[in-house]
């Protein structure tokens, strides 16, 4: 009998100095936010949580993109197997994890991966990423994570790119709260936030994010179970049947003028 080797982590761990990162590595979806990949992110965060040598978590990416959104491949084929309400667990736990979670973001974020944005508590951008809000676009609506951006993102412009869709970059994504910086040197920007959270006490650093997330816990309290809901309804649809299979076959979806 021949042993299978383990498949390669999706979710890559490294420790310097006070300070846990995390790596998305499953470039063949765009580090889309698979039954697997989130399994293995909320794993990584909780072993995060129980180590007292670590102050702070990092939240980065390898290739091109630092998260495509939910997996289309899983969705259409029927094998996501928590579906909304997982995604809804994840960001909570990201906003309930009592150390700063801090996103370096060099690529292209998408659908679903803006709300890790949101949910972590400081995002650094550098030149080359670029964000889009692509639900509309697929029969589906920015529902469960609207928890964790709605609460800070500006609402004019929540409003157009949750309807448009349309592409935006770096300097734009900090004008409207998507992100907290946007540098031409996405590790020069985040070195005095790091040193920043090296300086601060495990109690201090725990009390500090609870007074800042608790407008974001309070939309999870209110709305995890109805938007969760709306979005499997709306993944469960025709319509975003056809958006997502468009997608993956690269054409315009049926309703497109």
């Amino acid at each position: 009998m021949t042993d299978v080797p383990p498949a390669a982590p999706l979710v890559i761990r490294a420790h310097e100095r006070g300070i846990t990162t995390l790596t998305l590595d499953s470039p063949h979806n765009r580090n889309a936010l698979s039954a697997r990949l989130v399994a293995e992110l909320h794993q990584a965060l909780a072993e995060a949580a129980a180590d007292d040598a670590v102050r702070a978590v990092v939240l980065t990416h390898t290739g091109t993109t630092f998260c495509a959104g939910a997996d289309l491949s899983e969705a259409t084929a029927g094998t996501a197997t928590d579906g909304p309400l997982g995604l809804a667990r994840l960001l909570r736990a990201l906003v309930e994890l009592p150390l700063p979670v801090v996103a370096r973001v060099t690529g292209h974020v998408r659908a679903g991966g803006l709300g890790l944005l949101g949910a972590c508590d400081i995002a650094v951008a550098g030149p080359e990423a670029t964000f889009a809000f692509t639900e509309a676009r697929l029969g589906l609506a920015p529902a469960v994570i609207s928890m964790p951006l709605l609460p800070r993102l500006d609402a004019r412009a929540a409003a157009r790119y949750y309807l448009t869709g349309e592409r935006f970059g770096p300097a734009e994504a900090a004008r409207i709260g998507l992100v907290t910086l946007a540098s031409e040197d996405v590790d020069a920007g985040l070195g005095p936030v790091l040193e920043g959270l090296r300086k601060g006490s495990p109690q201090g650093l725990a009390a500090s994010k609870k007074l800042v997330t608790a407008e974001v816990l309070r939309a999870f309290d209110r709305d995890t179970q109805a938007l969760a809901e709306q979005s499997a309804r709306l993944f469960g649809s025709a319509e975003a049947r056809e958006g997502m299979t468009a997608f993956l076959e690269r054409r315009a979806p049926a309703w497109t003028r």
